[in-house]
């Protein structure tokens, strides 16, 4: 890992989100430069499901040898990131370092997501980054160090980063814009640049986000605790840059990332937004059990509009559940498996209903009702209310309930969407583990 070496000590760094997290991480690698840490979050109360306050980051970050000032801040409100400026400068006599790092997730569609989570995520993203900027940036102009950290990515127009999720991605590249323009407009005087990792990180979010397990796949918040402080340790005219964390990492003479996972050895995911190297990327995904959608996007447009299946007619609905339960196949067989495995404890403790959208040979809504009666499954649209949607080809569907292709790297290479109640998709990954020992 990356050593410290001395030159934040006695520095004021503003890190918004360090309460827990990509936040906390960066805070405590400075405080153990003696650095002063401004935890500007949210959590003021311990969170019923997530870990740490602004008051317990505080604790440990003076631990490891810095000091701490625990600051109630909602990025969205204007008036609390100036009340904590204020108070970090009456404090410690000025601010050295802006981390912005707070930040809201939802990877759903545009019709599924709820305008307040749209205003959400641009909000407390976007405009919670612009104005934490703006604020800061007078006393950031006054120091020798001079640094903004943003923890967003690369700005990357692949349509691949937006069908899935519009809104999210349009909120993160908002961030990445401020560092474009504001390394330009203060050059000299502030730098400005992204930070973003290679793989998956494993935090609260991708507890929620991944399931059960996916902490094997991701590493660890140090590796950008350690990309972040050496970016913060370098001269002003170091701006503009939208920095990997592994990359940085490697240039600094770093060859062990195994220091780094969270079960050395396993396969990671590749983070969102990085395919600047399709090939390098797609090899990558396959080497995990994926299928990178930006490598094959064009078989896939292609089975999308190869139009309705010629094993259906309409009105139906009756004749296709029988020809389903008689058919054989790869997809057929899955279903008749999942069915046998369905009891009353299972859909007392899912109460979900998953529609399936597949491609290619097989293809068709599929369903599995999880929610009414002793539960069902098989071929065509499912009883009453659908919660969840799933869209993926056939061969990817069998080996995701076989066990041999993970639901978050499908999630995440983009192989698999999902619209609907991501819990409830959350829910049937878990119980995936059920199924596989009978597939």
């Amino acid at each position: 890992m990356l050593p410290n070496t001395g030159k934040l000590a006695g520095c004021t760094l503003f890190i918004t989100g360090a309460s827990r997290g990509i936040g906390k991480a960066i805070a405590l690698k400075a405080a153990k430069d003696g650095a002063n840490i401004v935890i500007a979050a949210k959590t003021g109360v311990p969170h019923r499901t997530l870990p740490g306050t602004i008051y317990t980051a505080a604790e440990e970050i003076e631990a490891a040898g810095g000091k701490a000032l625990p600051c109630i801040v909602n990025v969205r409100e204007e008036d609390q990131i100036a009340d904590a400026v204020d108070q970090a400068v009456q404090k410690f006599g000025g601010i050295d370092v802006l981390v912005n790092n707070a930040s809201a997730i939802s990877l759903t569609g545009t019709l599924e997501t709820p305008t307040k989570k749209v205003d959400l995520m641009m909000s407390a993203n976007t405009r919670g980054t612009y104005l934490t900027s703006k604020i800061c940036l007078p006393y950031l102009r006054k120091s020798k160090i001079g640094h903004i950290l943003n923890i967003s990515p690369p700005i990357n127009l692949n349509p691949l980063w937006f069908k899935n999720h519009c809104a999210y991605t349009i909120s993160k590249y908002g961030m990445s814009m401020c560092v474009l323009g504001m390394a330009e407009e203060f050059r000299g005087e502030v730098a400005v640049n992204a930070l973003w990792p290679l793989t998956a990180i494993y935090t609260s979010a991708m507890d929620m986000l991944g399931g059960a397990g996916v902490e094997k796949q991701c590493r660890k918040t140090d590796i950008l605790a350690d990309a972040a402080y050496c970016i913060l340790t370098k001269p002003k005219s170091f701006t503009g840059n939208f920095v990997i964390d592994e990359n940085l990492l490697r240039e600094e003479g770093i060859k062990n990332f195994d220091v780094y996972a969270v079960a050395p050895g396993h396969p990671l995911l590749p983070d969102f937004f990085l395919d600047v190297d399709p090939e390098t990327l797609a090899m990558k995904m396959e080497a995990q059990g994926g299928s990178p959608a930006f490598r094959e996007g064009k078989k896939q447009e292609v089975m999308k509009h190869e139009g309705p299946d010629p094993t259906k007619t309409e009105g139906s609905k009756h004749h296709v559940h029988f020809a389903a339960e008689n058919a054989s196949g790869p997809v057929a067989d899955t279903f008749k498996i999942i069915k046998g495995a369905i009891s009353e404890d299972v859909v007392k403790s899912t109460q979900g209903v998953y529609r399936f959208e597949l491609s290619g040979e097989e293809g068709g809504t599929w369903y599995i009702d999880l929610k009414n009666k002793g539960g069902s499954a098989g071929s065509g649209d499912p009883p009453g209310k659908v919660d969840v949607v799933m869209s993926m080809s056939s061969s990817d569907f069998v080996k995701m309930f076989s066990g041999k292709l993970k639901p978050t790297m499908a999630f995440m290479s983009g192989k698999l969407t999902i619209k609907g109640d991501m819990a409830l998709a959350i829910k049937l990954e878990k119980l995936m583990g059920q199924f596989n020992s009978k597939l």
